[in-house]
Formats: structure tokens, sequence, C-alpha cells
């Protein structure tokens, strides 16, 4: 039967295609597809998930790096949904977690692939597991060990996985978590899960029961909310994706204003003159990226009103991008600059370009058009020009032009050049030029392809070129870079032809053609002249130092970075150039390189460079010339025997030969008509005695080698066939900038033929082979050679190696069996890479493996001191074992840089892999070198063991060098070989066993430091797998015993720091139940039995199955065995004799460490952490108090729970819409005095719910409830009645000598002055408390009244965290138990808050404040009313009642909406004492009335609350401030500090009032959800009345405060409808007659109108309001007034608020004309005249005016500049003020027009210049 068709795969690598050997890869995949199909759903079925799935899952990875998505649709969503299932196994051990998410993420993440129909994933399980694992109720205990990784893989596997959610998953999700209320904790979750787990991409039917169900909710309320919680962030994050993914679906336009004011906000700008930093709360502002993608979004479709906001919104922030400016904000707006563009990019490829997909398409009334592109462009444009050369680097700017250019070419470009051009001749801003080159090569893509839109682009190529050339400076290292890179990117682009003589033979062409024919004849003289300034450059780097005396053998690191840009352009411009081009280049190099000798380690190496480049573009012509040269001058320098011996040797020699092993790294195939006398020159020089000749000599070989064996490229130009055709059939110019073509690439590849091999074979035969012999001999004891003659050998054997890798086969050897055990096959799949092993030669491999470890022996026995032969072999051994072609570090940073090239210029417009044809060679390169890297056998044979076991010996040997550098090469072979750390670790623990006399100290280093591991690499003593960590973690605790241990050692305790710090900073919790839920199966037999590749598997039997459950049943109780053995050995260890302590501390650590929430400690350990509480070292007791803690989590006993209804409860029935707040149906919650549980009955009858949350937005959809107390644990036990582990706690606690030890222990203090309310200590006491009841009251009942009595901070402290573990402790106790508790707590409660001092009163409000969390306020009645008793009592003077208010704010805080009752009395209690006189009661009354009105929040569908009301509030107060509001004089701070006798008046009282209630406003500002405007504003008259004007500090605290309140105020967020009632208050308050009032008005508008700018501009009439204000304030009678007035102007026409239009213009002209009144001739005696007349200030009010408007444009000059200048310059000899404010005009004109002084000339006529010269630098202080 003929097999169907296979179905096309998903999506593979093309790159594949394009190899040498890739018609072979078809049946390759095929056969590893169904390999990995087989054996996956072989070991899912058998339940084996370690290692048999984990091994095949990462197989699976391997395949999709190798093929892509090469798999039917169908197999592709059966991986993802077995990979799904076991992702979301609820035991699953978390290291097998990450795997399989990593993979699953990998296999979704394109999501165009499959559509919903193809696949529905559930969302419950995802959300289980966030659950789990992010909140986990246990990690805090040290009950369960998470990886830091865990949250982003978390994440990125939701964000995967939630378009495949179905389609009810959004309402679903809307019931689970619309338990929000505002204040509470659960805000911040609720708002985080939407954000990651909502599905936004539901196509268009379906959105009634997608976003819309969410947006108007969510919408709404993020926008209303005008202080940012930490949530918002999180919203505008939901928003911009609901937005991206329903393009044109929602309608944003109404929210458009208020989206724009937030994101203005988010940007933190600074804003006005003296303006106070808001505090941090204030600023957690949004992310850009997600800004940027909800503005791109909602761009286009009918209204323009985004593009309109945009533009405003640039316009308002361009001149902050001038460099001059610079600050903590401009991170924030560069990354705007950069991201906006690549979101419009990447819009119009989603709209223009893309493929379609099952993804929502853009309705076409929404897709941007040509006349919203040119818009976006035009308005951003401006910024980016001026950030090109911002402080922070011209990176981001040049990111946006690339892909501004390539939507608007002829918008983009011409700016930049008009910048480029200058710069390139300036000499004396070198920041100038590498900003503006790095600019240039961002559009160079779009410079040079021209195109339609800017035809022209391509005819600057050449001037830019040519006048580039002296950026090549040897002086100047980054101009040097930055240049070589522009002429590398240029040329890649560009073939160097010369085609002028096409004008004579053709007439067809265009205009910019013929421009472009004729320029290409200056191509010669370009590359010519380039090379001349690279001649330069090596010259002077040679002259540099004479490099002959030092013995340096590296270039320093900026050389080397010169020599790499130096010789990839030149190879750039030769691979691009003609032929004629090319011979001229040639001639020239050839002889610069012959007529010089140079020094071999900078300029030897760069001219090298050169030579190779020349080579490697046309090897023939190029050998011709340079091999006979050099053989003939190294052969004629070597006919004297002599030399051979030389030490030193002859420069000429040293520099031919470095010149012909550089040379020879060229296609192979060129090389053989060489082979003679390259041979002849081998024979020569490998055997110099001088260091230097002979490595030259061996880079020659090596060279020679790899051409000839290796698969690479041999040519990169960039169109397929070179240019060498003749130009009558062949236009070079129609490929300027043109991409290469996926499909007809046309790579020349070299394969090596059997003739190369054979001169390769040749190469070993004659040099590998006698050396070898060489050594085998020494190391037999038969033959003596000197250190040096070894060093030579291995280095020829280390060079023939790492020259024929490619060639030589793998190593054999038998598999080393039974490290794991398992039911799958374990093979490793061989990839093909095009090499053919001839197995009838000799395996040189074999050999020099066989040769080297004899010789390693040998030298390790006869001399260990030669540490540079032994550098040698541990490279040769790394190299045996993995070397096959290619290094895995030279291939990560090679893709690395390939991925930066592809990103400079790539085009992310049209998308489809339109790169330059030499990036796509490039990448299918890497693609063969991957696949060399993942041939690694990774099979772990024994010729692989006995190599790492010869590594293990040299990192244990006697030097450190030899150790380190072995170290390394051992790491690496251990994480390439399967399980071969199973092997090695006992052999390594050998070293620390404490009974054996013979370990040296340098062993007992070596083999901690192969313990340890390197930073990326295995860690061999926490492998996360129960076999290995019973064998380390025992072993490094006993080796303290050992003879070779000495803790004198400094490196030694480091050592052991480390590697405890290592295990407990890499340890998760490792599994005890690997079973395998029975949906895995039902997926792993459809896996198998789906087609394509089908497999030749049949079904498994049902013994191999049934041994499969047996198997694993073994396996969980082995892992079980393991575990508690693991216990016990480390206990064992503890209890040695002479255990040195930092091993029992390192033993305790890891004994923590083993705490879990599936299994009991054992009976042992329990009993070791709980006497380890008493231990003498406080090291020992932190830990033990966790781990104990954590033991009474372990031993809690469930309770009962039961379903209610809420609306039973209430006798109310469920409301229809959803409505948040104070409702019918929750008033049963509220605290409420009269019907509170005092007695057993009601305490019995009464419902308590702990949740704060809950019942505040809407009920859990179940809502359950705690069981009455008969159906819950028992209480009161025997001690008979308890288990095993609960007896041993019961015992020690039960002890008053253990008690008193105890609490004497935990009242010590630990750091002075640093220590906290400990929550590790509350936990443990919480515990005992809740699983043991009041058992242990009466033991600790004495000791809690002396420790109230001790005033100490430390003993504080410890009573503080007792008294919490106690009240939270008492949850679930009996009425009579909780009754008899109170009774002992109030009194110590009482005298606690008495004796409160400095240092304990924040414990005590922790303390308060977390007895109070997530508890019922009705259970805690005795403790309100405790509290409440009377705060401010006065006893123990302000500070003690300052504290205490403290502490109740913190009980009220916690309980947020359910107890208005107490939030009325307070607040009743505290309004007669506002009056306060001491500072700290004022700041902390003020801080609690922000926690009274926190629950009076305006937000949309919130019923009004029945906490206290801001409103109410605030009109007793204005009543009150009357006084103060009335009176005109000043008002001072005149209060004395001692309430003298008698009343005081009202006035005093105000103000005292007046400082408490700015306290208040000042600590709500930011802390509150929204601010009460229309209350607070009535007070803003009286706050602009004392504000002051000046800074100065000495100002009294009621006058600063006032300022500072204006100043938050101002920043604070409108809403529309708060406009006008602002406005009303600033024009009544301009009338005022005190100018302050009227200075501080202007100051406050600067910032407001800023801060809200567009929601202002919204509204048309209050923006004519504002201006009208500013130009009445401006004709002020006093000069301060109007100067500020001045400056708010200009502020305001700087950020385009208000335009300069005719008509202000006109008006300031008029007033400057107002005639001035004579000056009289005055007697002598007269008093002077100071009060300024009317019409002069009307004159100044117009020179303001003028003056304004040419100081809001500070960085250009509009057109009405100039004749504003002349206006303004007539005034100059008009009396003071007038005077001065001109003169400082013209100075500040002239400083921020300096810079580009030559480009705003252009603007002014000559006479205007004339004049303006004049002003400028006359000496106007005579006029």
């Amino acid at each position: 039967m003929a097999e169907p068709p296979p179905a096309s795969p998903q999506k593979e690598i093309v790159y594949n295609k394009l190899l040498p050997y890739g018609e072979r890869l078809e049946a390759e995949a095929a056969r590893f597809l169904s390999q990995i199909k087989d054996n996956l759903a072989r070991a899912v079925q058998l339940r084996e998930l370690w290692p048999g799935g984990l091994f095949w899952t990462r197989k699976l990875s391997t395949y999709i790096r190798l093929y892509g998505r090469k798999f039917s649709r169908e197999d592709h969503v059966l991986f993802i949904k077995l990979l799904y299932e076991l992702v979301t196994i609820p035991k699953l051990e978390i290291s097998m977690m990450q795997g399989f998410a990593r993979l699953l993420i990998n296999l979704l993440k394109k999501k165009e692939l499959l559509s919903r129909d193809d696949l529905e994933l559930p969302w419950r399980p995802l959300y289980e597991m966030l659950e789990r694992i992010l909140y986990s109720k246990t990690e805090h205990l040290g009950l369960n060990w998470f990886p830091n990784s865990v949250e982003s893989v978390l994440k990125t596997l939701v964000k995967s996985c939630r378009p495949y959610f179905p389609e009810d998953a959004t309402a679903e999700m809307l019931d689970e978590w619309r338990l929000m209320c505002p204040f509470d904790v659960t805000m911040q979750k609720a708002i985080t899960y939407f954000e990651i787990v909502s599905t936004t991409t539901l196509p268009p039917e379906l959105h009634q029961k997608g976003f819309q169900a969410l947006v108007d909710e969510f919408i709404a309320f993020g926008l209303s909310v005008q202080n940012l919680p930490q949530w918002e962030g999180h919203l505008v994050n939901l928003f911009a994706r609901l937005a991206t993914d329903n393009i044109g679906y929602i309608d944003w336009d109404p929210y458009v204003p208020k989206i724009f004011t937030r994101i203005l906000r988010s940007l933190n700008l600074p804003v006005g003159s003296n303006q106070v930093v808001v505090p941090r709360f204030l600023t957690n502002a949004y992310d850009v990226g997600h800004a940027v993608m909800w503005i791109t979004a909602m761009m286009g479709g009918p209204s323009k009103l985004v593009q309109k906001h945009l533009s405003g919104l640039f316009n308002s922030i361009a001149s902050f991008y001038h460099p001059s400016n610079n600050g903590r904000w401009l991170n924030k707006l560069m990354k705007l600059l950069q991201r906006l563009p690549s979101g419009v990019v990447r819009r119009l490829h989603r709209e223009r370009y893309k493929k379609v997909t099952w993804l929502t398409p853009v309705p076409d009334s929404h897709k941007l058009t040509d006349q919203d592109v040119t818009d976006f462009v035009g308005c951003i444009i401006q910024p980016v020009l001026l950030a090109m050369f911002s402080k922070t680097g011209s990176l981001e700017a040049a990111q946006a032009l690339q892909n501004l250019a390539l939507m608007r070419p002829e918008l983009v470009i011409p700016p930049v050049l008009e910048k480029t051009y200058p710069a390139l001749e300036t000499l004396t801003e070198p920041h100038q030029l590498t900003a503006t080159l790095s600019c240039v090569i961002g559009v160079a893509r779009s410079l040079v392809s021209g195109g339609k839109w800017f035809p022209e682009g391509p005819t600057h190529m050449l001037p830019l070129l040519m006048r580039a050339l002296p950026g090549v400076d040897p002086n100047d290292f980054s101009k040097c870079m930055i240049t070589f890179q522009f002429i590398a990117t240029f040329s890649t682009l560009v073939p160097l032809v010369d085609c002028s003589s096409v004008l004579q033979e053709r007439d067809d062409l265009s205009e910019v053609e013929r421009e472009l024919c004729s320029a290409t004849a200056e191509f010669e003289d370009f590359v010519l002249q380039f090379m001349d300034r690279c001649f330069g450059l090596i010259e002077s780097s040679t002259l540099e130092q004479t490099r002959e005396e030092t013995e340096t053998e590296k270039m320093t690191h900026l050389e080397s970075l010169v020599e790499l840009g130096l010789s990839s352009t030149f190879s750039t411009i030769l691979t691009q150039c003609s032929k004629d081009i090319f011979k001229v280049a040639l001639e020239k190099v050839f002889n610069f390189a012959v007529s010089n000798i140079f020094e071999t380690r900078v300029a030897g190496r760069m001219v090298a460079d050169m030579c190779r480049a020349a080579v490697k573009c046309r090897p023939e012509e190029s050998l011709k010339l340079f091999v006979p040269h050099c053989c003939n001058v190294i052969t004629h320098l070597t006919v004297n025997e002599d030399v051979l011996h030389d030490e030193e040797l002859d420069k000429e020699l040293l520099w031919n030969l470095q010149l012909l092993s550089e040379i020879t790294r060229v296609d192979g195939k060129k090389l053989l008509p060489y082979r003679e006398q390259l041979g002849k020159i081998l024979q020569r020089t490998l055997h110099l005695t001088c260091k230097q000749g002979y490595i030259l000599s061996c880079n020659l070989l090596h060279h020679l080698l790899r051409s000839a064996t290796l698969i690479y490229p041999t040519e990169y130009c960039s169109v397929p066939g070179g240019f060498d055709k003749p130009l009558s059939e062949y236009f070079p110019i129609k490929d300027w900038g043109k991409p290469g073509d996926l499909w007809n690439l046309d790579i020349r590849w070299h394969v090596p033929s059997s003739e190369e091999i054979n001169f390769a074979f040749y190469l070993l035969d004659t040099f590998l082979q006698p050396e070898l012999t060489r050594l085998e001999h020494y190391a037999a004891g038969k033959l003596e050679m000197s250190r040096d003659d070894v060093q030579q050998c291995l280095t020829i054997v280390h060079n023939c190696l790492i020259g024929s890798g490619n060639v030589l086969p793998p190593l054999k050897g038998e598999r080393v069996a039974h490290l794991v055990p398992s039911l799958v096959s374990l093979e490793e799949t061989k990839l093909y890479t095009g090499v053919e092993y001839d197995l009838s030669r000799e395996n040189y491999r074999e050999t020099i493996a066989r040769v080297t470890r004899k010789l390693l022996r040998y030298i390790l026995d006869n001399s260990e001191d030669d540490t540079k032969s032994l550098f040698l072999i541990i490279k040769i051994i790394s190299d045996v074992l993995q070397f096959q072609g290619s290094h895995k570090h030279e291939f990560d940073s090679r893709w690395k840089s390939f991925n930066l090239v592809k990103k400079s210029m790539e085009n992310r417009l049209q998308g489809k892999k339109q790169h330059i044809r030499a990036l796509l060679i490039d990448r299918v390169m890497l693609q063969h070198e991957l696949r060399t890297l993942t041939m690694e056998g990774c099979e772990y044979r024994t010729s692989h063991q006995e190599m790492i076991r010869d590594l293990l010996c040299l990192s244990t040997s006697s030097y450190g060098q030899v150790r380190s550098k072995a170290q390394q090469a051992f790491f690496t072979a251990l994480g390439t070989y399967n399980f071969c750390c199973r092997d090695i670790i006992p052999l390594v623990l050998e070293f620390l066993r404490p009974d054996r006399q013979d370990v040296t100290q340098k062993q007992f280093k070596g083999a901690l430091y192969c313990l340890l591991g390197n930073h990326s690499g295995v860690c061999l003593a926490n492998l996360h797998d129960w076999d290995c960590i019973v064998q380390t973690w025992p072993a490094i605790v006993s080796s303290g015993l050992s003879k070779a241990m000495s803790l004198e050692k400094p490196s030694i305790v480091r050592l052991f720091d480390d590697l405890a710090e290592k295990i407990h900073r890499q340890y998760e919790t490792i599994g005890l139940d690997f079973a395998v839920p029975e949906k895995c199966i039902e997926i792993a037999i459809m896996l198998q039995k789906s087609e394509h590749p089908s497999s030749s598997f049949t079904g498994l039997r049902s013994e191999e199955i049934q041994l499969g459950i047996q198997r694993q049943k073994e396996k969980n109780a082995e892992a079980l065995q393991n575990y508690e053995n693991l216990v016990n050995m480390l206990l064992d260890c503890v209890e040695q004799r002479n255990l040195p302590w930092k091993f029992e501390h390192i033993s305790i650590g890891f004994l923590s460490l083993l705490l879990r929430d599936d299994r009991i400690l054992p009976a042992r350990a329990i009993k070791f952490f709980v006497q380890c509480l008493n231990h003498d070292a406080i090291v020992v007791r932190k830990v033990a108090i966790s781990a104990v803690a954590g033991v009474l989590k372990q031993l809690k006993r469930t309770h009962k729970k039961v379903p209610i209804c809420p609306y039973e409860i209430s006798g109310n029935p469920k409301p229809s819409n959803i409505q948040a707040g104070d409702r019918p149906d929750n008033q049963w919650l509220h605290y409420d005095s009269q019907s509170l549980p005092k007695t057993k009955e009601a305490w019995e009858a009464c419902c308590f719910v702990e949740k704060t949350h809950w019942g505040y937005y809407t009920w859990p959809r179940t809502m359950t409830v705690y069981a009455p107390a008969e159906h819950q644990p028992k209480l009161g036990r025997r001690r008979d009645e308890l288990t095993e582990a609960e007896q041993i706690i019961y015992d020690h606690f039960s002890d008053p000598k253990f008690v008193e030890q105890l609490i004497k222990f935990l009242s010590l203090e630990d750091r002075k002055g640093k220590d906290k309310f400990n929550p590790r200590r509350f936990c443990l006491f919480k515990g005992l408390f809740r699983n043991f009841d009041d058992a242990f009251l009466p033991i600790l009942q004495p000791h809690l009244e002396q420790l109230v009595a001790d005033s100490h901070e430390s003993t504080q402290r410890c009573l503080a965290e007792i008294i919490a573990g106690l009240i939270r402790g008492s949850k679930h106790w009996t009425f009579e138990k909780v009754e008899k508790l109170w009774k002992l707590l109030c009194p110590l409660l009482r005298t606690a808050l008495s004796n409160i001092t400095v240092e304990t009163y924040n414990d005590w409000g922790t303390c308060i404040a977390t007895s109070c969390e997530s508890r019922d306020p009705r259970k805690l009645h005795w403790l309100f009313e405790l509290l409440l008793e009377s705060p401010l009592n006065g006893e123990g003077g302000s500070f003690v009642d300052a504290c205490r208010l403290y502490v109740l704010q913190g009980g009220l805080a916690q309980q947020e909406w359910r107890v208005p009752e107490l939030l009325h009395r307070l607040l009743k209690y505290l309004e007669p004492k506002l009056t306060q006189v001491y500072k700290n009661v004022r700041e902390r009354i003020g801080s609690v009335l922000t926690y009274i009105f926190m629950i009076d929040v305006s937000l949309p569908n919130t019923a009004v609350t029945k906490s206290p009301r801001i409103h109410e509030f605030t009109a007793r107060i204005l009543e009150n401030l009357k006084p103060l509001m009335e009176a005109d004089e000043e008002i001072q701070n005149h209060v004395m500090e001692e309430n003298g006798v008698g009343e005081q008046d009202e006035r005093t009282q105000g103000i005292k009032l007046l400082k408490t209630i700015l306290k208040w406003l000042m600590a709500s500002a930011g802390r509150s959800f929204s601010t009460a405007v229309t209350e607070q504003l009535q007070l803003l008259p009286l706050f602009f009345k004392i504000a002051p004007v000046e800074n100065d500090n000495s100002y009294d605290e009621l006058k600063r405060d006032a300022k500072m309140c204006l100043s938050l105020m101002s920043q604070g967020l409108l809403y529309p409808q708060q406009v006008p009632l602002v406005l009303q208050v600033l024009k009544q308050t301009a009338r005022s007659n005190s100018w302050h009032a009227r200075y501080t008005i202007l100051t406050y508008l600067q910032t407001m109108v800023f801060y809200n700018l567009f929601i202002f501009l919204n509204n048309e009439e209050a923006v004519n309001d504002i201006r009208w204000l500013v130009i009445k304030l401006l004709e002020d009678e006093q000069l301060e007034v109007r100067e500020m007035a001045a400056t708010t102007l200009s502020g305001l026409l700087q950020c385009n608020f208000l335009t300069m239009d005719g008509p202000m213009q006109t008006h300031f002209e008029q007033l400057c004309k107002m005639r001035l009144p004579k000056k009289r001739k005055r007697d002598l005696g007269a008093a002077v005249d100071t009060i300024p007349s009317g019409d002069l200030v009307k004159r100044h009010a117009g020179v303001l005016g003028l003056s304004a408007c040419i100081l809001s444009s500070p960085y250009d000059v509009p057109t009405w500049m100039p004749q504003l200048l002349m206006d303004l310059s007539a005034h100059l000899n008009d009396p003071q003020p007038i005077e001065m404010t001109v003169k400082k005009t013209l100075s500040n004109f002239r400083r921020t027009h300096h810079d580009n002084w030559q480009e705003h000339k252009q603007q002014f006529t000559d006479d205007q210049l004339l004049v303006l010269t004049d002003l400028l630098v006359s000496p106007c202080y005579y006029a």
C-alpha cells in the first residue's frame, strides 16, 4: 500500500534547503521526528517522566532548533496538548515543569500557525498553577523552594496559551476575579491576572463574549482613578494589548484626552521654576513600551483624533529633547522616540504586507492611510533630529530614523544629511560626527535604494563616502570605528563598479542614473584613498611603542577592535569591487606588504589581515603574487642551518611567515597547486627553536588543514555571480541596495574534494605522526626531551587537531551503562554534516587521545611543574572530546553579531526576509555550524569517561593555574554528556572523605571547586536529583573532619561559604510524586497513531504498561526513602563529636532546605530543630525559628468550611446590576457596636467573614465560611491524643525552663537600631497557638507580664511578636477561650501602649496591623474598643499620643470599608483636637485623616459610602477658617508654642487648625485614589495668600507646608468637569490685593496646565480663560508678578498650549507704543519718585509680552522672530525696569541660539543682522 503524501509542514527553517547537503535532510528530519514521537509517547504511557519524558522533550526542542516546526498540523496540536497536560500536572517537580513549559512556549510561539479552530486549551489549570506558585502560601515558610526564573517562565507560558482559551473564558474570569476592592492588595492581584490571562484575540463575532464585557467596566475604572495606584500600570498593559488585537473594534475617542494626559504625566517631566519633586509613590509610571503599543493601535480611523493629540504631545515636549537638557526623565523620552516609529512600522506591516492569518484583520476603515503616515512622520521628525545629539548617545535616534526612513524617506533623509555634511567638515566636535554617522548608517538602505518617494537618494552616497575618509584617524578611536562601520555599511549595499563608460553607449537613462554613472568613476579613487588611510593607521600603531621590548603576546582591547573593523571593512570593499578596481588595490596592498617589514603583534596582524582579505576575494590572482614571494624569502632566509636553532629570529623571516600563514585561509581548491612549496616551508619551519617562529608555522599548518577540510561559502558578494559581466549586458546601478533573493541565493560552497582530503591526510601523516611517535617514546621513558621540545610537539599536535577536527570521526567506546534505569531508549541521533568519514584511514583522534593520556601520566609523575605542557594537554583533551570543526563560544558570538547586523539593516516594513545577500549566506553558514555543534555525540562512552577522569585528576593537581584551566574543561565536558555526573560524583567525593589520610590540601580544594561548578554550567553539589544529593550533601558536611580541611586558610573557608550559598540559591524542591495522569496517556496514544511520519512502532503490550506503573510506584517509594535517608544522614553528621561549628551551620542550612509541604519532617529532625531554638549561635536560632514555624504549618489540621448565601443573611435580594461599595446586602459585615458578639450564643450565631475584599464589589460565586466549632478539629487535647511530632513540640513548650531560655534569647538584640518586628517569629507563635490552642498560655503568662514591664526596645519587640501571634492564632478558639485571652491581653496592651517609645512604636504598629489583617472586625471588638478608648489623653506627652494614633491607624487601615462606625467615632473624637500644638501629633492626625477618608472614593458605579465623607468634613473646617479667609493682612505664624492662659482668639485657633489641615492634604496627595477637588478648591485662595514667593528655608512650617501643598495640588489629575471650577478660583484670586497671591497663581497655573494638558486643550473656553488671565497679569502693578506672568506665557507658548497669533502680537505692539511720562526736573531735595505710572507698566507689559514670545522658542527661529527682535531693540534705552528686561532677553537669545548660529543667521535680512550684531556685541551698558 502506498503511503499518502505527507501533509505540508507547519513552518520549516528555509535555510536548510540551501545547505550543500540539503537534499538529504528531508529523510533525516522524518526519521528524527518519528523517533521523537515514538519514544515520547512510549515514555508517557510507561509513566516515566524522568529520564525518558524529559530526554525526548529535550530532543524535540533540538528538532525545532534544527528544522523549525517541520511537522504536520495534527502533530503540532498533539505535541501542544501533550505538553500542556504534562506542565499542568499538579505535583510535578518544578525543574521539570520549567523544562516542559519552555518547550511549550516554543511550540506556541508562532500563533499564526494554529487557529482557534485547531486548538483549544482550558485556562483554569494554568490559573491554578499561577496561584500555586506565584502566590504560594507556603513558600515564605520555607516549605517550597522555587527558582527565580519561574515567574517569567510562567507568565510567558500563559501569554503563549491565551489566544487559545475557550470563548467563555473571559466571562468565567470576571466571575472569578471580580472580587476587587480597590483598597486591598487583592486588587493588584486581580488586575495582574486580567493582564496576564485574559484573551484579547477573539474573532469579531465573539466580541460580546470577550473583551466587550471587560472594556467598559475597566476603562471607566482605570480612567477614573486620579492618583496612580500600583495596579494602574497593569491596566494600561491590558488596554494596550486589547487595542492592538482589536484595532477598529473599540471606539477610544471619548477617552483620548484622558489617555494622553496620563501618558504625558507618567513621563515625570520637570515643570515650572521651583517645582517640588513629587513623592515617589506618585511616580510609578506606565511602561513606555505598552503606552506606545496603545497609541499606535488607536491611530488611524476616521476621526484623526489620536494624531492630533500625538502632535500636541510632541509639540509640548519637543524642547526637552534638546541636547542641552538632561535629567532622569531623559531615558523615558528617548525610549518613547525609539518605540513609536517601530510600533507604527509594525502596524503598517501587519496591515499591508503580512500574510493573512486567522487573527482578526484590521477593518479597511481603520487602516492607516498614506496621509496618516505622513502626518505621523511629520510630527515626530523634529524631536528625533534634536535627539540625534543627546547626551545619552544617538542610538535611539538612529533606530527611530531607520524606521521612519522606511515609511517616508523624502521627509527623513534630507534633514539628516543636512546635519551630516557640516559635521563631516568640522574637526572640533567629534561627538557630532559620530552621532550623525550612526544615524546615516540607520537610514543607509533607504538612502541607497532610492525608490519612488526619494529617487535622488543614491546620489548622496559617493560624496558621503569620500568625506568620511578622514575619519580613519589613529588618534580618535570611536571616530575610527564608526567610520569603518559607515564605509562597510555602504559598500555592502552597492557594487563598486565604474559605470561611467555606459554614458557613451546608452541614452535611455534617467537624470539620476546619468548622475550616478558619472559619479561611479570616483570609486577607484575612493578605494585607493581608503587604503592610504589604512596604511597610515597601521604605521602609526607601529610607532606608538616599539613592541619588541615588551613581551606582550596580546594586542590591547582597543587595537583588536580596530583590527577587526579594518579587516572586515576592507574585505567588504574588495568583495564588492569590480575586477579592474580589485587589480589596482591588490597591486597596492602587495607592494605595501612586501616593501616593509612589520612587527608581528599589531601592525603585522593588520597588514596580514588586509592581504588575507584580498586573497579571499579573488584567490587565483592573489595567490600567484603572494605565495611564491613569501616562499622564496623564507627559503632564502632559512638556507643556513644555524637559523633553525636561533632563540631570536630575523624580523623579515617572522613577518613573511605571518603573511603566509594568513593568506592560506582561502578556498582549499585554489591552494592545491602550491602544495609542494607549502609542504617544503612547513618542513623547514615547524621545528624552529624560536617559539614565535614555530607558532606562526603551526598556524600555517592549522589554516592549510582547515581550508582543505571544512565546508564554507567562498563568496559573499551582494549579487549572485559577481560583477564581472560586461556593462553592456549588466547594469550595476540597478542593484544598488538590492536585497538578496532567498530562493535564488546561488551560494558557492566549498565542499572538500577527495584531492583535498588526501592533501590533508598527507599533512597529518607527514607532520603529526612523527610528533605522536616522539611523545609516545618520551612518555615510555625511551627518549629524553627538553620541556621546550615537549611543548613544541604538543603545539603541533593541537594545531593539527583543530585544523582537521572536521574529518576525524568522534571517539568510539562502549556506552557507560546503568547510570540511569529507563524503559525507553535514550539513544542519540546522528546528524549528517556533509562529511563522509573515511574509516579505512587511521583515526588520529583516537591516537591523540591515547598518546596524550600516557604523556599526562608521565608528566604528572616526573615533572608536575611543567605547567605550560599541562595547559596544552588540557586544551588537547577538551578538543579531542568536543571539537568537530567549530567552537561553541565562537559560534555564539557570531550568532550575536549576525543578529546585530540584521537588526541594523533589516526592512521591518516589508519583512519577508528582505536581507542583503551576504547576511543570508551568513545565516545559512550558521545553520551548518549549528548542526555540527549539535552533533557532539552526547552519549557517554568509556573513552569519554577516561578523559573526564583525567580532567578530574588535573583539576585536583598541585598548581592553581593548571587546576582552574582543567576545571573549566571539566565543567564543559560534564555539561555535554548525558548523565555522566552520576558517574563522576563519587570520584570527586572520594577526596572529601574524612577517613582518608593521603589527601593533600590542594586536592581537597580542587575537589571543592569541582563540586562548586562555574557560573553557567552544572553544579555537582546540587543536581536536582535525590540520588546525587544523598551523596553530596552529607559528604560536604562530614568533610569538616578531613585532615586536609583547615579553617585557618581563608580560601577554603570562602569555598565552603560559596558552596553553601550556591546550594541555597539554586536549590529547588525536588519531587516525591512522579505520577502521570490518565489524560496525558490518552494524548500519548493519539500521538503514536498519527501519520506523517508514521511510526513502525506498535502499541505497548499490557505487561509493559504494568511494568511501567510498577516502576513508577517504586520510584516514588525510592524517592521517599532517599529523602528520609538524607535527613537522617545530615543529622548523624551534625552529631559527630568534634565537627567544627562552621559545618554544623552548613548542615543545619541543608536540613532547612528539606522542609516540604507534602511530607512532614521526620520526628528526629523536628526534635533537633526545636532544640536548636535555644542554640548558642544566633545564626542557628534564626534557621530554627523558620523551620519550626514551617513544621507547625505542616502539622496544621484542616478546618471544615460550609457554603452560605450572603443575600439570605442580609435579607436583601441580589441586585440586578453590579454596584460596588456599601449596599444593603453587605451591610451585615459592618462593625456595629450595638450587636457585637459578647456572649457565647451571639458568638456562635455570628457568621464571621475573614476576607476583607469579599462583598465590596461582588460576592464570590460560591461563598464559604468556617463551619461551627463542633465540626472543627478538637481543641484542648491531652498529650496522649497528639501525634508523635506534635508531642515533641508539646513537651518542649510545656517545659518552663525551655520557655524561659527561649524568651531570654528572643528578647536579645541582634543588630542595634536595625531590628524590626520579625514575621518569622510571629509565624512561630501563631502556629503554636493555632495547633495547640491555649495549652502554653499558663507557662507564657508570667513571661508576658515580665516583658511588658521592661521598656527596652528588644523586649517590647519580642512581646509584640508574641501578642500578634496570639491574636492571629486564636482564630478558631471557642468563645470562652477567646474571652479569657482578651482578659489577659487588654491590661498588657494598655501598659504597653502607655510605655511606648521612639524605638518601639513601629513594632507595635506592625503588631496591631498584623493582628487585624484578614480578620472579621467583629471578632476583634475587644481590641478596637481598647484602641479607641482615648488615643489623645495627653498622658505621657505629645509623643505617646502620636504613637497611639499610629497604632490605631494600623489596625483600622487593615479593616478598610468594614468599620464605618469606628471611623465616624474616631473622626468625631479628633475634630475638636485638630488645633494641636505639637508638630508630630499634627502629622500623625493628617495621616490618620487620610485613612479615615480613604473609603470615600468617586469611582464609577460605586454606592455612596457609609464611612465619613470628605465634603461634610471640609464644610465644617471652612466654617472655622472663616476669620482667616476674611482677614487682609499677612498671616503670620505668631502662635506661642506654650498654651498660654485663657482661650486664644479664633484667629490663632484658625492658624493651628490650618496647619493640621495642610498636613492632611499633603498626606492624602498620592495615597487616596481620587482627590476631592471641589472641596479643596475652596481652600486654595487661602493657600495662595500664605505661600511664600522666594525660595527660603528659614520660613516657618506653615508657609513651607502651604507651598508644598500647592505644588502637590497643582500636579493632581483633574476631571474635565473640574476645570471650570479651578479657573473660577484662579480668576477670583487674580483680583486679590495681595501680590503674593497673584504671583503664586501663576506658578500653580504652569504646573496644572502641563500636567493636565490635553484635558485643558479639549476645552476651548478654558484655554481662552487662561490666556486672558496671563495677559491681564502681565499688566500687574507689581514687577515680580509681571515677570512671572511673562515666564508663564513663554512656557505656555513653548508647549504649544497657546499660539503666537496676529491679535496677540498686535496687542503687545500696541502696548509697547504707550508714551512714557516726561522726566521732570527734580528739586535736589525732593523725594525720589518710586511709584511707576500706569503707562510705564503697560509699556513694560508689551515689552515683556514680546520677550516671552522670543524666549518661547529657544532652539529655532520662527518667521515672526526677526521682526519682534527689532521691535524689542527699540526699547533698549527705555527707563528701568524695561531696559533690564530687554537686556535679559537679548542675552538669553544669544545664549540659546549660539550653538547653531550659522543656520539661524539665514532667517534674518542683512539690515536686521547688522542691528542684531550691534546689539548682541555692543557695550550697551554705556547707553
